[in-house]
């Protein structure tokens, strides 16, 4: 067969519904059903939901379970650069080929019934899962997880649940009590779900559904601990207390991701070297990655560039009080974000150890916040705030007055995947 772009199939699946989100599992289930139920023939499932940490978690568990020899498809959500991120057959990214011949059978089984692009895209992923040899499956939820798409495995090998906080409050609810519950909807009998960090509201929601369904939980704080310790992972449950190399990806964050990467991992009987690798091998665009060459670095070879995805305000939190423990150095911020975020709630962590603000809009994203929106919360806030036409205009502008300073560029994964077309 021919090689197809799959850009175009992409686009012509983007009209198949009106909305782009739509929480029902009625959709998926109907097209599953016709295409011969490929979500049943997948490797066993590793289903992570949660509102920050799910991609590093998933990234951790993944370079585990390869040291050890295994195979991993992963599903992933949303893409930075390029759609075929989304889907990891047996550790490689999907190649263009297989990815538009298995959008077109999805496409053509559906027909011109309703259904939404997340929605028919995830049937493709199913698809070519169960046709690709692998010792295992990562599945990171779209949005919420009761109704989202990837929610129709019946018994996954392993549930997580990451941090929960507040966050797409016009599908999940408007409490953390409400956004757990529909976290804790991949929770399934006879099931062992890992719980990262959470808020009392949250964790007593969580442990409700799970005894509800009969899930068996293995918690942070009571069941398994994570901790730094002389520059090292210290790791402690049942089984015994694992030291291990810090997370090669960068914060503090990211060592409660690692215990539950561990914690998930120590339940498959992985080694304690596979857990090691977990914490070095793994990799996560766009999570306080430094960018090193393209046209933003030309433009400030004397600059220090990082890019982040993060768009909520746990995420800001967590984000700032990493800045605050690197070497010291002049810090600015170019912020783009979508306005379905709390854009005040996110910016206001960095407010106390930034010179400057570059707020600009995210290129080609209908929901953006417009730049002017963006300087004015910022404004608001407390920031010295300049507008600028895009990012490389506010890099320059920036470098023009501190060429050695610290350039955070943030806000959106939206933005981020934008700067990881065109630098690395």
């Amino acid at each position: 067969m021919t090689q197809k772009s799959s850009d175009v199939v992409l686009e012509r699946l983007m009209s198949l519904h009106p909305k782009i989100i739509d929480l029902t599992l009625d959709r998926m289930t109907r097209l599953l059903d016709v295409l011969g139920s490929p979500e049943k023939a997948i490797p066993p499932v590793i289903h992570i939901a949660g509102t920050n940490g799910k991609g590093s978690t998933a990234a951790m568990i993944r370079a585990g379970l390869e040291a050890s020899g295994e195979k991993v498809h992963a599903y992933t959500s949303p893409h930075l650069a390029r759609f075929h991120e989304r889907i990891r057959l047996a550790g490689d990214l999907i190649d263009e080929q297989l990815l538009a011949e298995t959008l077109e059978e999805c496409e053509r089984v559906n027909g011109t019934t309703s259904i939404t692009y997340f929605e028919i895209t995830t049937c493709a992923a199913f698809l070519a899962f169960s046709r690709v040899k692998a010792d295992h499956t990562i599945l990171e939820v779209g949005l919420g997880g009761r109704l989202d798409a990837t929610n129709v495995i019946d018994q996954p090998q392993i549930t997580i649940i990451t941090p929960v906080s507040v966050d797409h409050q016009q599908y999940l609810g408007e409490t953390l009590a409400e956004i757990a519950g529909e976290k804790a909807g991949i929770l399934k009998r006879s099931t062992f779900g890992v719980v990262g960090p959470q808020p009392d509201e949250a964790l007593e929601v969580i442990e409700a559904k799970a005894a509800r369904v009969g899930a068996t939980l293995k918690i942070y704080g009571q069941h398994w601990h994570v901790w730094e310790e002389n520059g090292r992972l210290i790791y402690q449950d049942e089984y015994g207390l694992l030291d291990l190399p810090k997370p090669v990806l960068l914060g503090e964050h990211q060592m409660q991701n690692a215990g539950m990467a561990i914690a998930a991992l120590r339940l498959m009987n992985k080694s304690n070297d596979d857990c090691a690798a977990a914490m070095t091998g793994a990799e996560w665009p766009a999570r306080m990655q430094r960018l090193r060459a393209g046209p933003l670095t030309d433009a400030a070879p004397k600059a220090e560039l990082w890019l982040d995805g993060g768009h909520n305000e746990a995420a800001g939190r967590a984000i700032s009080k990493l800045l605050t423990t690197l070497p010291q150095r002049p810090t600015h911020l170019v912020v783009g974000m979508l306005n379905t975020k709390d854009v005040s709630g996110y910016m206001r962590h960095f407010l106390a150890d930034t010179v400057s603000l570059q707020a600009v809009s995210i290129p080609g994203e209908a929901a953006t916040l417009s730049a002017a929106e963006t300087a004015k919360a910022a404004s608001d806030l407390g920031f010295q705030v300049t507008k600028a036409d895009d990012v490389l205009s506010a890099v320059k502008s920036i470098v023009a007055k501190d060429s050695s300073a610290r350039i955070l560029i943030c806000g959106s994964l939206y933005l981020a995947g934008n700067i990881l077309r065109e630098n690395a």
